[in-house]
């Protein structure tokens, strides 16, 4: 099954200044979000199945989508994260379907590598909430600096037979970081840990 697409939308953020500091170079999220029809709103069904299918084809639109927005090269992402929002008329593993069993496999090619988890985050909600994606350094959890999140809303979306899918990616980590923890020049990238 292929994912319809009611709307696309891309968004890029970024910070220049921090609490009177100037931060240089600035660093940079883009946010590309998918709203779609949910096959299943309204009613139950066992075999999620094809969602598993729309989340690996959103996987890789919205990742090369972020990846073009930042213009960047792949292997120029630093950390990432998903989300979704289903409709009222959606169940909650819908979101799950979409996100969790075969998302990050097209998203990791999009960033090229991503040995760490992508942090996601699953909710229902209505149009013009605010749906927040979470974010962590694309090869290494322990990267303190790359803890951080970004927060996404369309006005008119998800309505109630629909899901609003969102991807985020990033060409650095938090500004002025200063908390601790793995340095991004320390990074192994094998357990996806260190």
């Amino acid at each position: 099954m292929s994912a319809e697409i009611r709307k696309l939308a891309v968004f890029v953020e970024e910070v220049h200044s921090e609490m009177g500091q100037a931060v240089s170079p600035p660093t940079r999220k883009a946010a590309a979000v998918a709203v779609i029809r949910n096959p299943f709103a309204g009613r139950y069904v066992a075999d999620l199945q094809p969602l598993f299918d729309i989340g690996a084809e959103l996987g890789g639109l919205l990742g090369r989508k972020c990846v073009e927005a930042l213009g960047i090269s792949p292997s120029q992402a630093e950390s990432y994260g998903k989300a979704a929002m289903v409709g009222e008329d959606g169940e909650l593993e819908h979101a799950a379907a979409i996100l969790h069993p075969t998302m990050g496999k097209p998203l990791r090619e999009a960033v090229e590598r991503g040995a760490a988890l992508v942090p996601s985050s699953k909710k229902r909600g209505g149009p013009g909430q605010v749906l927040d994606i979470p974010l962590g350094h694309k090869d290494a959890a322990y990267v303190r600096s790359h803890f951080d999140g970004v927060e996404v809303w369309l006005n008119d979306s998800p309505r109630p037979g629909e899901i609003m899918v969102a991807v985020a990616v990033t060409d650095s980590g938090r500004p002025l970081a200063r908390v601790g923890g793995l340095k991004t020049n320390e990074i192994e990238g094998r357990d996806g840990l260190r």
